[in-house]
């Protein structure tokens, strides 16, 4: 199978980073060994003055495992990127090495931010329009922007560059796979549609908490935070597609506008002592490994007060979905790791005399990497056939062939803007959550603890 690439070269800035090395270029050796990268040049470009075999090497390191599980033509293919790539030494903010880089490279290109947010808008800035040659795609990692004002700024920036469809803000927690089952799961089955509401469903819950530490990320963490860089960006386009009006199709422009209608319905209401809450992780263990207080990790500025674990409350103001709370949570150190959507339906509004056992809420459980699916629902017996027990329907849901940056990757190099957050969609964002930003910045709701490896600070909920 081979995808219909529209770019010729893929320029990844920030080369020399974690980032490329961790996901970038393991996601594009699994695209380019599956035949579904075909023709494409790799170029790399970092500040680090990198030689070719340093590039080389780290090209060699990340291309292993695809290469090893490789057909003939995949391992040809990884070849013939190994051999005909490039490392380039500049910086991207100054005036005209980017655009100098732009202008040797055979098009269309695609250009790949891996870079802190405000070194990308400095990058973006650099260029004038004239420097960007015809069918460009520029591709921004989140977070987008560091606020609703800098969100809006570099959108503006970017439209004077390049259409709005040639630009990719890619969020890699939203791969196709799980976007299909989450809108198979709610669309394609009558008996779910119907219960999906206000009337039926008492709570959401989407969770994604990290049983890693800062893993040395220190420069970037502190300065964002849990809320900024997973809820913002990540949890909020969970909510929105489950939250969704049923779309005319899954094509990019009815699904983006329909998630875009749901985040403008979005708010956190005050006060956010009440609608938010906040921790930092003190020193603990994991799985037998130590972990030191955030607040004394290398890099760590403990008067900031950056939160390792964030949770709020979003209300959607619309016919739907008045008065469900949809709670958002995100955490890094904690002892379990659980990345998953649950919906919590209502109890029922009587159940007959004579039943016993407990009645619990049925649940509906969406877990994300791997995809699965849980319902919990009450039975009778066994034994005594009026006791009532719970029991748990699983499934395993469809999985992509490729790893989340592949999936990424892929939609870049086709032209498929499907997985990529809109202009309006991605300041919209930052409208639900900077109230919450100020609040939390003039210390409205305190900052709480939890020892690395616990399930988080006592008395939160357990979800």
């Amino acid at each position: 199978m081979t995808s219909q690439t529209t770019v010729k070269t893929l320029l990844i800035l920030g080369a020399s980073g974690d980032l490329t090395g961790r996901l970038l270029l393991p996601g594009l050796a699994r695209l380019v060994s599956r035949g579904r990268a075909g023709g494409l040049t790799l170029v790399g470009a970092g500040s680090d003055a990198w030689t070719p075999d340093q590039w080389l090497e780290r090209i060699e390191e990340s291309f292993a495992d695809a290469n090893s599980q490789a057909e003939a033509y995949g391992r040809r293919e990884l070849k013939r990127i190994r051999d005909t790539t490039s490392y380039h030494q500049l910086d991207v903010t100054a005036e005209g090495q980017l655009a100098g880089l732009l202008a040797q490279l055979e098009g269309p290109v695609a250009v790949y931010f891996a870079l802190p947010p405000r070194v990308s808008q400095l990058a973006c800035e650099a260029l004038a329009p004239g420097q960007v040659p015809a069918g460009t795609r520029l591709v921004m990692e989140k977070p987008f922007g560091s606020s609703a004002e800098s969100a809006r700024h570099l959108n503006e920036t970017l439209a004077a560059l390049v259409p709005e469809d040639h630009v990719h803000r890619v969020d890699h927690f939203l791969g196709k796979a799980t976007v299909l089952n989450i809108l198979g799961l709610r669309f394609a089955n009558t008996f779910l549609e119907p219960v999906w509401n206000r009337e039926h469903i008492e709570k959401v819950e989407i969770v994604f908490d990290e049983d890693l530490a800062l893993e040395g990320r220190a420069r970037y963490y502190d300065g964002a935070g849990a809320l900024r860089d997973m809820v913002q960006s990540h949890l909020l386009q969970i909510m929105a597609l489950l939250a969704i009006e049923p779309p005319a199709s899954v094509e990019e422009r009815d699904l983006r506008d329909a998630v875009a209608t749901v985040l403008r319905a979005s708010s956190i209401k005050a006060p956010y002592a009440k609608s938010t809450r906040r921790a930092r992780y003190t020193a603990g263990s994991i799985g037998g490994r130590k972990v030191p207080d955030y607040a004394r990790e290398d890099g760590v500025d403990a008067a900031r007060g950056t939160e390792t674990l964030a949770e709020v409350e979003v209300g959607i103001d619309n016919w739907r979905w008045q008065g469900v709370p949809f709670i958002l949570r995100s955490g890094k150190a904690l002892g379990v790791k659980r990345k998953e959507a649950v919906v919590t339906f209502r109890p029922v509004p009587h159940l007959p005399r004579g039943f016993t056992g407990v009645d619990s809420p049925n649940q509906l459980r969406i877990g994300f990497g791997p995809d699965t699916l849980q319902f919990d629902v009450d039975v009778n017996g066994p034994g005594d056939v009026l006791s009532l027990d719970r029991a748990t329907l699983q499934a395993e849901l469809s999985a992509s062939e490729l790893l989340p940056y592949g999936e990424v990757l892929e939609g870049v190099l086709t032209g498929d803007p499907l997985l990529s957050v809109r202009a309006d969609t991605a300041e919209e964002c930052w409208r639900i959550l900077e109230p919450v930003l100020k609040a939390w910045a003039r210390d409205s709701a305190p900052l709480e603890e939890y020892a690395a490896g616990s399930a988080g600070p006592e008395g939160w909920r357990a979800g």
